[in-house]
Protein backbone atom coordinates (compact mmCIF):
# COMPACT_ATOMS: atom_id res chain seq x y z
CA UNK A 1 0.00 0.00 0.00
CA UNK A 2 1.81 3.14 -1.06
CA UNK A 3 1.91 5.85 1.82
CA UNK A 4 -0.49 8.83 1.22
CA UNK A 5 1.09 11.97 0.01
CA UNK A 6 3.24 13.40 2.31
CA UNK A 7 3.38 10.93 4.95
CA UNK A 8 6.47 9.67 5.81
CA UNK A 9 7.15 6.05 3.67
CA UNK A 10 6.22 2.93 5.55
CA UNK A 11 3.23 4.89 7.99
CA UNK A 12 -0.22 3.74 7.00
CA UNK A 13 -3.69 6.09 8.43
CA UNK A 14 -6.74 4.77 7.67
CA UNK A 15 -10.18 6.81 8.17
CA UNK A 16 -13.59 4.12 8.69
CA UNK A 17 -16.59 5.36 6.34
CA UNK A 18 -18.94 4.32 8.49
CA UNK A 19 -22.28 5.94 9.24
CA UNK A 20 -20.92 7.24 12.13
CA UNK A 21 -18.00 9.04 12.07
CA UNK A 22 -14.81 7.02 13.42
CA UNK A 23 -11.88 8.58 14.22
CA UNK A 24 -8.71 6.88 13.90
CA UNK A 25 -5.94 7.72 16.35
CA UNK A 26 -3.61 10.18 15.12
CA UNK A 27 0.13 8.19 15.77
CA UNK A 28 2.12 7.19 12.17
CA UNK A 29 2.09 3.34 12.14
CA UNK A 30 5.72 2.94 10.64
CA UNK A 31 5.62 -0.57 9.13
CA UNK A 32 8.61 -2.53 8.42
CA UNK A 33 8.82 -3.97 4.33
CA UNK A 34 8.14 -7.13 5.76
CA UNK A 35 4.84 -6.10 7.55
CA UNK A 36 3.78 -3.28 4.33
CA UNK A 37 3.79 -7.31 2.61
CA UNK A 38 1.78 -8.96 4.68
CA UNK A 39 -0.85 -5.99 4.64
CA UNK A 40 -0.61 -5.82 1.38
CA UNK A 41 -1.42 -9.51 1.27
CA UNK A 42 -4.77 -9.06 3.49
CA UNK A 43 -5.83 -6.15 1.43
CA UNK A 44 -5.93 -8.45 -1.35
CA UNK A 45 -9.65 -9.37 -2.43
CA UNK A 46 -8.19 -12.57 -3.74
CA UNK A 47 -6.76 -13.68 -0.77
CA UNK A 48 -9.06 -16.01 1.37
CA UNK A 49 -6.89 -17.35 4.04
CA UNK A 50 -4.01 -16.40 5.45
CA UNK A 51 -1.77 -18.43 8.18
CA UNK A 52 0.68 -15.97 10.06
CA UNK A 53 3.40 -17.43 12.33
CA UNK A 54 5.59 -15.83 14.47
CA UNK A 55 7.47 -15.48 17.98
CA UNK A 56 6.24 -12.81 20.56
CA UNK A 57 6.17 -9.12 19.34
CA UNK A 58 6.37 -9.69 16.09
CA UNK A 59 3.14 -7.69 15.11
CA UNK A 60 1.06 -10.56 14.06
CA UNK A 61 -2.13 -9.77 16.06
CA UNK A 62 -1.81 -5.94 15.30
CA UNK A 63 -1.00 -6.39 11.45
CA UNK A 64 -4.15 -8.54 11.63
CA UNK A 65 -6.34 -6.44 12.49
CA UNK A 66 -5.01 -3.29 11.49
CA UNK A 67 -5.88 -4.58 7.89
CA UNK A 68 -9.05 -6.24 8.48
CA UNK A 69 -10.09 -2.38 9.93
CA UNK A 70 -8.69 -1.51 6.31
CA UNK A 71 -11.39 -3.70 5.07
CA UNK A 72 -14.30 -2.82 7.09
CA UNK A 73 -13.21 1.04 6.14
CA UNK A 74 -14.18 -0.04 2.01
CA UNK A 75 -16.91 -2.68 2.96
CA UNK A 76 -19.53 -0.99 6.01
CA UNK A 77 -21.11 -4.54 5.27
CA UNK A 78 -18.23 -6.65 6.20
CA UNK A 79 -17.52 -7.40 10.08
CA UNK A 80 -15.22 -9.11 12.26
CA UNK A 81 -15.04 -11.89 14.21
CA UNK A 82 -12.22 -12.50 16.63
CA UNK A 83 -11.98 -16.65 17.34
CA UNK A 84 -9.57 -18.04 20.36
CA UNK A 85 -9.02 -20.82 21.97
CA UNK A 86 -9.79 -21.32 25.65
CA UNK A 87 -6.93 -23.01 26.72
CA UNK A 88 -4.93 -21.71 29.52
CA UNK A 89 -1.53 -21.69 30.96
CA UNK A 90 -2.67 -20.70 34.52
CA UNK A 91 -3.47 -22.58 37.21
CA UNK A 92 -7.04 -20.98 37.34
CA UNK A 93 -9.02 -22.42 34.74
CA UNK A 94 -12.27 -20.93 33.22
CA UNK A 95 -14.59 -23.13 34.40
CA UNK A 96 -13.37 -21.15 38.26
CA UNK A 97 -14.14 -17.82 36.66
CA UNK A 98 -17.77 -16.55 37.41
CA UNK A 99 -20.25 -15.48 35.01
CA UNK A 100 -21.90 -16.84 31.78
CA UNK A 101 -19.83 -18.08 28.94
CA UNK A 102 -19.59 -14.53 27.63
CA UNK A 103 -18.31 -13.47 30.88
CA UNK A 104 -15.47 -15.89 30.98
CA UNK A 105 -14.50 -15.65 28.02
CA UNK A 106 -13.88 -11.64 28.58
CA UNK A 107 -10.06 -11.96 29.70
CA UNK A 108 -9.23 -13.74 26.62
CA UNK A 109 -10.11 -10.45 24.66
CA UNK A 110 -7.65 -8.38 25.85
CA UNK A 111 -5.54 -8.46 22.52
CA UNK A 112 -8.32 -8.15 20.55
CA UNK A 113 -9.29 -4.62 22.51
CA UNK A 114 -5.51 -3.62 23.36
CA UNK A 115 -4.60 -3.54 19.50
CA UNK A 116 -8.08 -1.54 18.15
CA UNK A 117 -7.36 0.97 21.21
CA UNK A 118 -3.89 1.86 19.43
CA UNK A 119 -5.48 2.26 16.33
CA UNK A 120 -9.47 4.15 17.12
CA UNK A 121 -9.99 5.85 20.39
CA UNK A 122 -11.66 4.28 23.03
CA UNK A 123 -15.44 5.54 22.45
CA UNK A 124 -15.12 4.43 18.60
CA UNK A 125 -13.76 1.36 19.75
CA UNK A 126 -16.55 0.64 22.12
CA UNK A 127 -18.88 2.10 19.18
CA UNK A 128 -17.75 -0.86 16.60
CA UNK A 129 -18.55 -3.55 19.68
CA UNK A 130 -21.97 -1.72 20.27
CA UNK A 131 -22.95 -2.15 16.54
CA UNK A 132 -21.87 -5.58 16.17
CA UNK A 133 -19.21 -5.01 13.86
CA UNK A 134 -16.52 -6.67 16.55
CA UNK A 135 -17.66 -9.82 18.17
CA UNK A 136 -15.74 -12.38 19.39
CA UNK A 137 -16.15 -16.57 19.87
CA UNK A 138 -14.13 -19.25 21.99
CA UNK A 139 -13.05 -21.77 19.25
CA UNK A 140 -14.79 -24.80 20.67
CA UNK A 141 -18.64 -22.63 19.81
CA UNK A 142 -17.93 -22.93 15.88
CA UNK A 143 -19.38 -26.00 15.08
CA UNK A 144 -22.58 -25.37 12.18
CA UNK A 145 -21.33 -22.09 11.44
CA UNK A 146 -21.26 -20.95 7.99
CA UNK A 147 -19.38 -17.04 7.25
CA UNK A 148 -20.86 -15.07 4.28
CA UNK A 149 -19.10 -12.37 3.70
CA UNK A 150 -16.79 -12.00 6.85
CA UNK A 151 -14.08 -10.74 8.18
CA UNK A 152 -12.37 -13.61 10.91
CA UNK A 153 -9.25 -13.35 12.99
CA UNK A 154 -8.04 -16.63 14.83
CA UNK A 155 -5.66 -15.04 17.11
CA UNK A 156 -3.45 -17.92 19.51
CA UNK A 157 -3.23 -20.30 16.73
CA UNK A 158 -1.16 -22.75 18.39
CA UNK A 159 -3.86 -23.62 21.22
CA UNK A 160 -5.95 -25.59 18.64
CA UNK A 161 -5.94 -28.76 17.58
CA UNK A 162 -6.15 -29.93 14.04
CA UNK A 163 -9.68 -31.25 14.49
CA UNK A 164 -10.33 -27.28 15.96
CA UNK A 165 -8.35 -25.92 13.24
CA UNK A 166 -10.07 -28.30 10.84
CA UNK A 167 -13.42 -26.81 11.97
CA UNK A 168 -12.20 -23.35 11.67
CA UNK A 169 -11.08 -23.16 8.19
CA UNK A 170 -14.23 -25.23 6.91
CA UNK A 171 -16.46 -22.60 7.67
CA UNK A 172 -15.73 -20.31 5.11
CA UNK A 173 -18.00 -19.14 2.90
CA UNK A 174 -18.44 -16.23 -0.23
CA UNK A 175 -16.87 -13.24 0.55
CA UNK A 176 -15.23 -13.88 3.65
CA UNK A 177 -11.57 -14.17 4.67
CA UNK A 178 -9.84 -15.87 7.49
CA UNK A 179 -6.17 -14.77 9.38
CA UNK A 180 -5.61 -17.68 11.40
CA UNK A 181 -1.72 -16.36 13.55
CA UNK A 182 -0.10 -18.11 16.20
CA UNK A 183 3.14 -18.51 17.70
CA UNK A 184 4.84 -22.22 17.62
CA UNK A 185 6.42 -21.65 20.91
CA UNK A 186 3.62 -21.18 23.55
CA UNK A 187 1.96 -23.75 22.90
CA UNK A 188 -0.21 -24.52 25.99
CA UNK A 189 -1.53 -27.96 24.58
CA UNK A 190 2.03 -28.89 23.54
CA UNK A 191 1.70 -31.91 21.11
CA UNK A 192 -1.91 -31.41 20.94
CA UNK A 193 -1.37 -28.10 18.65
CA UNK A 194 -2.38 -28.46 15.08
CA UNK A 195 -1.18 -25.26 13.98
CA UNK A 196 1.91 -25.83 12.74
CA UNK A 197 1.06 -28.85 10.70
CA UNK A 198 -2.17 -27.25 8.93
CA UNK A 199 0.13 -24.12 8.27
CA UNK A 200 2.32 -26.40 6.47
CA UNK A 201 -0.24 -28.18 4.71
CA UNK A 202 -1.31 -24.95 3.02
CA UNK A 203 2.17 -23.67 2.49
CA UNK A 204 2.60 -24.30 -1.53
CA UNK A 205 2.46 -23.04 -5.09
CA UNK A 206 -1.18 -24.55 -5.40
CA UNK A 207 -2.46 -22.85 -2.02
CA UNK A 208 -1.21 -19.80 -2.99
CA UNK A 209 -2.88 -19.83 -6.76
CA UNK A 210 -6.20 -20.73 -4.57
CA UNK A 211 -6.25 -17.88 -1.96
CA UNK A 212 -4.44 -19.40 0.93
CA UNK A 213 -0.82 -17.95 1.94
CA UNK A 214 1.49 -19.09 4.85
CA UNK A 215 3.81 -15.79 6.30
CA UNK A 216 6.59 -16.29 8.48
CA UNK A 217 7.72 -13.80 10.81
CA UNK A 218 11.47 -14.62 12.51
CA UNK A 219 13.13 -13.56 15.18
CA UNK A 220 14.74 -10.69 13.17
CA UNK A 221 11.12 -9.37 12.55
CA UNK A 222 10.58 -8.62 16.34
CA UNK A 223 9.41 -5.09 16.63
CA UNK A 224 8.18 -4.83 20.06
CA UNK A 225 11.64 -3.98 22.03
CA UNK A 226 15.02 -5.39 21.69
CA UNK A 227 15.24 -7.20 24.89
CA UNK A 228 12.86 -8.88 23.57
CA UNK A 229 14.33 -10.16 20.63
CA UNK A 230 17.53 -11.13 22.71
CA UNK A 231 15.30 -13.14 24.98
CA UNK A 232 13.55 -14.96 21.95
CA UNK A 233 16.62 -15.59 20.13
CA UNK A 234 17.99 -17.40 23.75
CA UNK A 235 14.55 -18.89 24.36
CA UNK A 236 14.87 -20.66 20.48
CA UNK A 237 18.60 -21.96 20.82
CA UNK A 238 18.62 -25.82 21.88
Amino acid sequence: MAPKKGQPKGSTDIHLSLEHSIKFNKRKFQFTPKQRKLLEAILDPETKVIFISGPAGSSKTFMAIYGLLQIMNEDKEKDLLYVRSIAESADKGLGSLPGDITEKFNPFLMPLYDKISEIVSAGDAAFLKAQGKISAIPINYLRGANWEDKLVFADEAQNFTTKELTTLITRIGEKTKIIIAGDYMQSDIHDKTGFRDMMNKFNDEESVNNGILAFTFSEADIVRSKILRFIIGRLEKK
